[in-house]
Formats: C-alpha cells, sequence, structure tokens
C-alpha cells in the first residue's frame, strides 16, 4: 500500500528552496545593459577554480556555488574586476504596519527621464535633416547644437558600458551602438567643420537606403540622436517589462500578513508578524490573514487559500487543523500556535523555490548565452568587412560608411538575451499563483517530450482514506440499523476500516448509540454490546444467507474491502469501504489524455482494487501489486520501451520513481522525500493540477522557442539587409528596439494563463 501524509498543509518545498548552504551564494549583479554582459560576468566567474556561477540578464542576480578557501569577497572582487557591480542582497526588513507606497525604480525612472529628454532634442534635428521643406539657412548648425547632448549626455551610458568592456577588452552590444553612433556623430562633425556640410544654404534629404553622395556635405545628426533616442526607448520599455515579469513572485512575497494579535498573559497584543515566535499564540478574526503556519488550538472556520493554491473552496477547519501563513479565515475566531515562522514558512520557501526557477537557465538559453557570447566580435568584423566591400566596389566613403553603421546598429541582438529570461519569469510566477512551482526551466524541455504518465493510485488518483461505500442489508433487516449498529460498534476501533464505516455511519444517521463490552478480535474483526444487542462486526461469522454472500463476493471483485455485521449470534448485513477516487480524477485524466499522454495507474494494491479503480477513471494500463522498490523498475521498464515517462506520486515510496522519471510530479499534499524528488509540485491535492503543470510549462517552452525563433530570424534576416545597404542607420535602430519589444511583450502574454 503507498505510504501517504495526509495531515499535512498544502506544500513544504525542501532541497533548492532551501536557504543556500556555506558554499553557495546569490549576488545581485550591477551594470548589466545585455546579455553579453551576462554571459561575460558568468565566464569569469567560472574561470575561479571549483566555482560554478549562473548569471540570469532578466533577474540581473548571479547564482554561485564554490568550494572551501574562496571567499564571498573574492566573487564579489572578480565581478568588479569584470566591469560590473555585485553585492549581496540585504537582510530582509520587519514590514511596517503601514506600508510605504512603492517607491519608482530607480533604473526605469533614470531611462525615462534620459529618453525624455533625448527625444524632445532628437526629433526637431530628426524633421531637420528629413524635410528639405523645414532647412532654412545654418539649419545644420541648430541641428548639431541639439544632437550633441543628445548624443553625448542621452548615450552616456551606453558609452560609459562601451568603454568598461573595452578596457577589460570585451565587446557588448554597447559597444556596437556606441561605435555606430559615435561614428555618426563624429563624421558630421568632420563634413560640418572641414568639409562642405557647415556652408549656409546646404541641403539633406533623408534616404531609406544607402546611396552615393558627395561625403564632404553629408551628415548623420539625425542617425546618431535618432538611435540613441530608439535604444533608450527600448530599454525603458524593457526594464518597465521585466518589472511587469517579475510581478507574480512580488505579489507572492508580499501576500503574508503585516501584523498579529498575539495572546500575552491572557491578552492580545499587536505585533509586527517578525516578532512571531515558534510557540506563540495568536488570534485570527474573521476576514483576517493566517500570520504564519500553524496549527488550530481553539475555534473552528472555514479558511480560504486560493492566493496560495488557486483552490476557490474554502476548506474546513478545527482544532488540530494545520493553516499556512497568508491564508484568510472565513469563517469563526480562531486562535492558532505558530509552528514555523520567517524564511521557514511555507509561503517563504514556495517563493525562494519559484525564484530559484527563474534564476536558474533552460538549455535553450544557455545555446543563447554562448552565441550571444561571439555574436558582437563577429558583427564587429562583418562592419569593417561591409565598408571594406562597399568601398572597394563603389569607391564612395559614404556610402560605406552608412552601410557599416547600418550593420553595427542593427546587429544588437537584445532579444536574444530577453528571450528565454522574460518568458521564464512570467511562466514560473503564472504558475505559483495557480498552485504550480516548477523547480527549475530545465524542466521545461523534459515537458514537451513525455509521452506517458504513470499515476500512483493510493493519494493521487484515490483520496488516500478508506470510506464508506455501500450497505447491504439481509431480506429482514433495515439498511441504516446495519449501519448504526456497526457505526456504534467500529467507532470504539482505531482500525482504518473501522474509522471509515464509523465516519460513514455518523455522516449518514447523525450520532451514534454507546458501545460497552467492546472486545477487538485481532485479524477478524471487533464485537459489543449495543443497545442491549450483542453486535459483530467483521469475519465472526461461519456463514451467510445468500443474498449476503453474494453481495460480499461482488464487493471484493470490485476490490472493496466488506465486512459483515450481525447481532445475537446472526448475519445481518454486509458494509463495504474503499479507498474512495478523488472527484476530479476521472477528468483530470481525460485532460492528460488531450495533451497526448497515455495514463498507467501504478499501485501496490491488488489487481482487483486497482482495476476498480482504473475502470472508474477511464485507465487501461495497470500495473499492480508492485512493491516500493519495484516502481522505480516499471518507470525503466516503460522508458525502456522508448517511452518518455512522467510519474505523478505523493507517498514516501513514489520518491525515487520520481527522481528516476522523465518528468516527476509530487502532490503538494505528500510527503517532504516526494517533493524534493520531484520536478514540479502540485500546490494542490487535485490531479487536474498535473494536466495545468504540463499545458503551463509547454506553453511557457513555446513561447521560449517563438522568442528565440523571432530573435534569431531577426538579426539573420536584418544583417545581410544592412550589409546590402537596404536599411538608413536610424531604420535599423527603431527595429532593433522593436524586437526587444517584441520579445518581452510576448512573453507577457503568459500571464493571461488559465
Amino acid at each position: 500500500m503507498t505510504t501517504t501524509t495526509t495531515t499535512r498543509s498544502p506544500i513544504e518545498p525542501t532541497g533548492p528552496g532551501d536557504p543556500a548552504g556555506p558554499g553557495a551564494v546569490e549576488l545581485l549583479i550591477g551594470g548589466m545593459t545585455c546579455a553579453s554582459c551576462a554571459a561575460r560576468v558568468e565566464k569569469k566567474l567560472n574561470r575561479i577554480d571549483g566555482v560554478t556561477a549562473s548569471v540570469n540578464y532578466a533577474t540581473e542576480k548571479a547564482k554561485v556555488s564554490y568550494p572551501a578557501g574562496v571567499e564571498v569577497a573574492d566573487l564579489i572582487a572578480t565581478v568588479v574586476r569584470t566591469g560590473y557591480t555585485a553585492e549581496e542582497p540585504p537582510p530582509p526588513r520587519p514590514a511596517p504596519e503601514e506600508p510605504a507606497p512603492a517607491a519608482e525604480d530607480p533604473e526605469l525612472a533614470g531611462y525615462r527621464q534620459r529618453f525624455t529628454v533625448t527625444a524632445l532634442l532628437a526629433v526637431p534635428v530628426a524633421l531637420l535633416s528629413m524635410i528639405p521643406a523645414l532647412q532654412f539657412d545654418n539649419w545644420q548648425w541648430l541641428a548639431l547644437t541639439l544632437a550633441a547632448p543628445a548624443v553625448v549626455w542621452g548615450g552616456l551610458p551606453l558609452h560609459r558600458a562601451a568603454w568598461t568592456n573595452a578596457r577589460h577588452g570585451a565587446a557588448t552590444m554597447d559597444t556596437l551602438v556606441s561605435i555606430g553612433t559615435l561614428a555618426a556623430f563624429g563624421w558630421s562633425l568632420w563634413t560640418l567643420f572641414l568639409g562642405d556640410a557647415g556652408m549656409a544654404g546646404m541641403k539633406d534629404e533623408f534616404r531609406f537606403t544607402v546611396s552615393r553622395a558627395d561625403g564632404a556635405s553629408t551628415i548623420y545628426l539625425e542617425v546618431a540622436a535618432g538611435v540613441i533616442a530608439f535604444v533608450l526607448l527600448g530599454r525603458y520599455l524593457e526594464a518597465r517589462s521585466k518589472r511587469h515579469a517579475g510581478a507574480a513572485l512580488r505579489a507572492l512575497m508580499e501576500l503574508g500578513a503585516k501584523d498579529v494579535a498575539v495572546l500575552r498573559d491572557g491578552r492580545e497584543v499587536r505585533v509586527p508578524v517578525p516578532e512571531l515566535a515558534v510557540g506563540d499564540r495568536f488570534v485570527v478574526r474573521p476576514g483576517e490573514k493566517v500570520a504564519t503556519d500553524g496549527t488550530v488550538v481553539e475555534g473552528a472556520s472555514a479558511v480560504d487559500a486560493s492566493m496560495l493554491t488557486g483552490e476557490s473552496v474554502p476548506v474546513d477547519v478545527g482544532v488540530g487543523s494545520a493553516v499556512t501563513g497568508a491564508t484568510v479565515n472565513a469563517g469563526g475566531r480562531l486562535v492558532v500556535a505558530a509552528t514555523r515562522v520567517g524564511s521557514d514558512t511555507q509561503l517563504a520557501r514556495m517563493a525562494r523555490l519559484v525564484e530559484d526557477a527563474q534564476n536558474g537557465k533552460a538549455e535553450v538559453q544557455r545555446l543563447a548565452d554562448r552565441i550571444s557570447a561571439v555574436f558582437v566580435p563577429v558583427v564587429l568584423v562583418i562592419a569593417l568587412a561591409t565598408f571594406g566591400v562597399w568601398l572597394g566596389v563603389t569607391g564612395d566613403t559614404v556610402a560605406a560608411f552608412t552601410a557599416a553603421v547600418a550593420v553595427l546598429i542593427i546587429a544588437c541582438p537584445c532579444a536574444l538575451g530577453l528571450a528565454t529570461p522574460t518568458a521564464l519569469l512570467v511562466g514560473t510566477g503564472r504558475g505559483a499563483q495557480l498552485g504550480i512551482l516548477i523547480k527549475g526551466p530545465e524542466v521545461l524541455e523534459s515537458t514537451r517530450r513525455v509521452d506517458t504518465i504513470v499515476l500512483d493510485k493510493t493519494g493521487t488518483v484515490t483520496t488516500g482514506r478508506m470510506t464508506l461505500r455501500e450497505v447491504y442489508a439481509d431480506g429482514g433487516a433495515d439498511a441504516d440499523e446495519v449501519l448504526r449498529l456497526a457505526g456504534a460498534v467500529e467507532h470504539a476501533s482505531e482500525h482504518p476500516v473501522a474509522r471509515a464505516v464509523a465516519a460513514g455511519a455518523r455522516e449518514r444517521l447523525g450520532e451514534l448509540p454507546g458501545v460497552s463490552d467492546f472486545e477487538n478480535i485481532p485479524g477478524r474483526g471487533v464485537r459489543g454490546r449495543v443497545e442491549g444487542r450483542a453486535v459483530a462486526v467483521g469475519r465472526l461469522f461461519d456463514t451467510l444467507p445468500d443474498e449476503l454472500a453474494r453481495a460480499k463476493e461482488a464487493a471484493e471483485r470490485d476490490g472493496r474491502t466488506a465486512v459483515v455485521v450481525g447481532w445475537d449470534g446472526v448475519a445481518r448485513g454486509v458494509v463495504t469501504v474503499a479507498d474512495a477516487v478523488k472527484g476530479t480524477s476521472a477528468e483530470a485524466v481525460r485532460e492528460l489524455r488531450a495533451l497526448g499522454l497515455t495514463p498507467v495507474l501504478l499501485t501496490g494494491d491488488n489487481r482487483a482494487v486497482a482495476e476498480a479503480v482504473a475502470r472508474e477513471v477511464g485507465i487501461d494500463e495497470v500495473v499492480a501489486e508492485v512493491l516500493p522498490e519495484e516502481k522505480v523498475d516499471v518507470v525503466r521498464r516503460l522508458q525502456g520501451e522508448g517511452r518518455s515517462v512522467a510519474m505523478v506520486g505523493d507517498g514516501v515510496n513514489d520518491a525515487a520513481a520520481l527522481a528516476v522519471a522523465d518528468l516527476g510530479l509530487a502532490m503538494g499534499t505528500g510527503t517532504d522525500a516526494a517533493i524534493e524528488a520531484s520536478d514540479l509540485t502540485l500546490v494542490r491535492g487535485d490531479l487536474r493540477v498535473a494536466a495545468d503543470a504540463i499545458r503551463l510549462a509547454r506553453r511557457t517552452l513555446a513561447t521560449i522557442r517563438g522568442n528565440l525563433v523571432w530573435a534569431f530570424g531577426y538579426n539573420v534576416a536584418a544583417l545581410p539587409l544592412a550589409a546590402a545597404g537596404l536599411l538608413n542607420p536610424m531604420i535599423a535602430g527603431a527595429a532593433m528596439a522593436f524586437s526587444s519589444v517584441f520579445v518581452v511583450t510576448n512573453s507577457l502574454r503568459l500571464r493571461t494563463f488559465r
């Protein structure tokens, strides 16, 4: 029989969600402006002996594991020498009772201010340069006056980053923009002061493609100022979108209560939640949030956990029930004893698990990082080659220069760096809102491949608890009377079957009569005196009436446990119990089939029981009567048949099979061992969430792939166009900015996943 734990709270992630050990640290990285920066920092950290680092551009964090002898200060120094900043995240501070309005992100505010000023300067420059009718005498000097601060001050972050990287012998996307815009601006200065462009009455017009012109009278002020404005707009929208992408995680971390009414010497004292200690008793009134994980010691109510688990129906709780921090008391007054506080709470551990997934990297992202690391130097070579070829073929310096600048600007692969992390941010955050925790981005690839899903029976497809099913009475007895007397005697027993009979009798008939002279006969049943009658329940009767014998045989064929009930030495009825199938399991199996998965029921129960459950939920393939250690062999056998196997389980004895499966899904109502071994954790005990989890993971992976196709396709298509002289540099700048915005916006569509 599968071992399950049914008294746990919804989710208790361990392992990856736990605080980092002494050899692991998370660093906040500052100064990164593109995926090439992240790849460079990662490469430098990984060069330290024994260090393994993963740097995420979207979250601006580095997850680093390091050996003995390496200090965090050494890691930070390495990042600083690379040209960026690094620091450990500050410790969490107690939340104020009245939270202050959220301050605007300084990066976001800085980009908005710089873009606004630059755009106001660049627009008149572009109008003067593109429309000959507006070109009055000496208009070019006004254009220079407006363009200079746009290029120098507006583009300062880009030029500074390019210079920092150049000092360290590296090139990033900022290098491309900085060289391109400064080259255009420098050319314009040369023609204005040393060529013919500064003469009164000079006329110029905007061209969408490269064309022959007199180099001494051609200026590119609109290109220099316009590209800077477009890049700043792209960076602003990118920064704003990244904040939106991480909104689900921030919302999860902010769910908790800010203060709590603690019982001290019989009085209620309101204190900030961070001051709670394990063992403290606190009051939760109707409508209030439960301050931290705990056990109800007084009162009864219904608790709404929808914001944490996605489950819309409130759960009834009473004395002894476990409650989770951040859930809402929907009914009566509760007194709760705190069992976990601070970073040990389920909410905090869920948030860490989600953040770990967002900070990780899928294999497709590692490919993108490797490409980004070599892409910029290759583009610089292509730009030089473009200049040389144009100059050699046409002899036109202006045309050659224009084509080379267009190559530099159009090639910026910002979209490549954002394709994966933004989709991961949104997808994993949305999953957390729906009660689906994805342990790492590498899980996404597994969801695409799986074609078979193995379902543990007890606790996964079924409730894991014996439940009263049918009551059969002999012709001369009443079914309610059979159940009432059986329930009264079984109420005194601790056996799971006895508890199921007693609970079912109370539910159907209300209060049960008392029992005296109770006796437990090991392996056979129980007996006692109820209302003056000697009642026996179990295998205590040698002969049964034909009707009851047939009912007992039919129940056992269907995999149910049948107990005989009688009094005064005569068998009067048969009561059957079974591990009840969850009400949503059949629908879940249909949804899994719709995803192209073949369901397999796996259990240690006897075949009759397993086949009865399989028939009820619509599963054709059953593997029954396996020992816990044999579950791994079943998964490996299916893999040996060429199948890609997902496994859903909740018990300690499922942990090994979950780890061996191509994709492991643990029910959050299960044990720590199962959750630790799985790739996906389903916060609710509802099997339908497994289908939702696979759909979400596949949708996220599809979004990543769509982003990468766009980013790669854009650069592959745009570079030849620019090199062929078919793109003006300012058009190239606008297209480059649009590419990044498109990728981030596409990722944000995952927020609508249902």
